[in-house]
């Protein structure tokens, strides 16, 4: 054999031996850092889902409720008086221009003299748009959506512009996902709590349709604390508590579903990926 076709076998030997060294798989090493990188970006995907829903609840603050706010004194700026209440003869109210015999039951004492405890909780009326929001303990001045006494009415009568809302004709409302996926909806309404309603006296902003994580989210940005009985931010039917002593949790939390019943704030509940999350229903005091 030719000295020059020993070497070329050689050298497709030697080719043929590294290809089958290059085609023998990952070493342990190389495994096992795929596998960190995979579960970096898992833990990535993760993270990311928690930042997208705490940017989510500050939006619903800033763009919706604080935007809420906002409107409700500019009409109180605008008018003189708090809506719903009479630029005449005004009660300090929401709504109080209706707070007269027709809504103050027959053995209460009627407002005059300065008695504002003698209308009864189950007497005053909500100012909405339309239909009162799931949980709310009031009923609508007019649920109808149209007249006077129509949240959005009273609003565009003296040209405050409201935050956009779900849409058009919607700007009451807003829609977002709870932790399971499925779409909640938030409604806004004003009402007057008369001095001895749970959740505190004054004029209030009703926000219904809160899953519990966000009412705490919303409370901890309001309040500085997530407290259901304190603050200016509150739940709805819980009363004050003693002076100086610990606080209530919000009721429930996301693993009730929305059909659930009052459920306790640290049991544990049905946790269905397809059913929508328990909403609670919350008092913002207003300034005036």
């Amino acid at each position: 054999m030719s000295k020059s076709l020993l070497c070329g076998l050689r050298r497709a030997q030697c080719r043929s031996s590294g290809a089958a060294r290059r085609q023998g798989g990952f070493t342990l090493v190389e495994m096992a850092i795929v596998l960190v990188i995979i579960g970096l970006i898992l833990g990535a995907i993760t993270i990311g889902k928690d930042v997208q829903r705490n940017a989510e609840y500050t939006k619903v603050k800033q763009k919706f409720v604080d935007q809420w706010v906002l409107a409700y004194n500019a009409h109180t700026q605008r008018t003189g008086v708090v809506p719903g209440d009479s630029q005449t003869a005004p009660r300090l109210m929401v709504n109080g221009s209706n707070y007269n015999t027709a809504y103050t039951p027959a053995a209460a004492t009627p407002l005059s003299g300065g008695n504002m405890t003698a209308v009864l909780p189950a007497a005053v009326t909500s100012i909405c748009h339309g239909v009162i929001g799931p949980g709310m303990t009031r009923a609508t001045q007019n649920a109808t959506g149209i007249g006077e006494f129509d949240l959005r009415t009273m609003m565009l009568q003296v040209g405050v512009r409201m935050p956009p809302g779900r849409a058009e004709g919607s700007e009451d409302r807003y829609v977002y996902l709870d932790s399971n996926g499925n779409p909640q909806e938030i409604q806004v309404c004003f009402q007057w709590n008369p001095p001895i309603t749970p959740s505190g006296a004054g004029n209030v902003m009703v926000i219904s349709g809160l899953t519990p994580d966000l009412a705490r989210s919303l409370d901890q940005m309001i309040d500085g604390k997530a407290d259901a009985q304190e603050g200016m931010f509150r739940q709805q039917a819980v009363a004050n508590g003693v002076a100086n002593a610990p606080g209530v949790q919000w009721a429930a939390n996301n693993t009730f579903a929305q059909a659930a019943a009052a459920p306790a704030a640290s049991g544990a509940g049905a946790t269905l990926d397809e059913d929508q999350v328990f909403t609670v229903v919350a008092h913002y005091k207003m300034n005036q």
